[in-house]
């Protein structure tokens, strides 16, 4: 895969969003940790870390009141929201020069173990693996994560969660093994107490 491109499809979603580059780059970071503990190969470490880098990147085709917006989104603005995943998904599919992994990454994300996630409704392991994991960690870091319109979670209160929905909306062998990497968070967090 040619490393200019996902720079520059980094910094097109810096110039849109300052936030979501920011979520992007710890999501990477998590990947990181990942892969690492998985024992994944060189190749399978970078295409689980660039899919985690690049899993928003269809926001920058989200209209500003939406992607910014500091209140809930209506139906209608979240039906917008939803297409991110399908539309960064077509973008970087177009290059022709990134790997079909980090291409489900990115489409396959928002996808849950029973079925309920989007754009395709996906079920159990009919999610791509690397998707399933990112999955995890994107939900994991907009839980910790401060927002406009709520404080974040402690690390406990988003792991609690994660269990909360292992086995329905995570594949609960990969909340499993993130949970182990908790004593790490603070690395990627360090503005966060881990309680």
């Amino acid at each position: 895969m040619e490393n200019g491109l996902w720079v520059k499809k980094l910094l097109q979603l810096l110039g849109k969003d300052v936030n979501t580059y920011d979520h992007s780059l710890r999501v990477g970071k998590l990947c990181k940790m990942m892969a690492t503990y998985l024992h994944l190969d060189e190749k399978q470490t970078c295409q689980l870390i660039l899919g985690g880098c690049l899993h928003d990147i269809g926001k920058i085709f989200i209209p500003d009141q939406i992607l910014k917006k500091a209140s809930a989104l209506t139906a209608q603005e979240w039906k917008v929201m939803q297409e991110h995943p399908s539309l960064g998904a077509s973008m970087i599919r177009e290059y022709g020069c990134m790997d079909q992994e980090i291409i489900d990454v990115i489409d396959f994300h928002h996808e849950r173990w029973n079925g309920m996630g989007y754009p395709n409704g996906l079920k159990g392991n009919s999610t791509p693996e690397f998707a399933r994991i990112c999955g995890i960690l994107d939900s994991f870091d907009s839980m910790v994560t401060d927002r406009p319109y709520r404080k974040g979670l402690t690390f406990r209160q988003a792991e609690e969660e994660l269990l909360l929905h292992s086995g329905t909306q995570f594949d609960s062998y990969y909340v499993d093994i993130f949970l182990r990497l908790s004593p790490s968070f603070g690395e990627i967090y360090p503005f966060k107490k881990h309680t």
